[in-house]
């Protein structure tokens, strides 16, 4: 499967990358999934080694967890759920590692933020 540039991609999409990331496909099971990056991309190909060398389980692509439930306050406005969406998830070693591929330009506020409240609910995520 081929890669295409950041222009081809802006010309095809009419749309700018934020950080000039490169979106890349590759098949996942009957599907054929875009990456957000070539990184990402690349790290679903380390794991995907490590599924089937039976390293870890359970492998999972942009799982959501849930920081905060959704609710109403007492004067009857609705608070949305605050969702955080990792990269990928699995078991190894029979514990639960939580991944997120960043660069320096990707740790943005809110990202961190998230990243923070998972800790808080006992669930640290991995930057590779």
């Amino acid at each position: 499967m081929s890669t295409i540039s950041v222009e081809e991609y802006r010309k095809l999409n009419n749309k700018p990358l934020k950080y000039r990331n490169i979106p890349t496909p590759r098949q996942v099971g009957n599907v054929t999934v875009t990456f957000s990056s070539k990184k990402e991309a690349n790290r679903y190909d380390e794991l995907l080694l490590m599924l089937n060398a039976g390293e870890i389980k359970k492998l999972k692509i942009q799982p959501q967890f849930t920081l905060q439930e959704a609710f109403t306050q007492p004067d009857g406005k609705k608070i949305s759920a605050i969702r955080y969406t990792a990269d990928f998830s699995y078991i190894q070693d029979g514990k639960l590692v939580i991944e997120d591929v960043k660069s320096t330009a990707t740790k943005s506020t809110d990202y961190k933020i998230k990243k923070v409240l998972m800790a808080a609910n006992g669930n640290d995520v991995v930057e590779v």
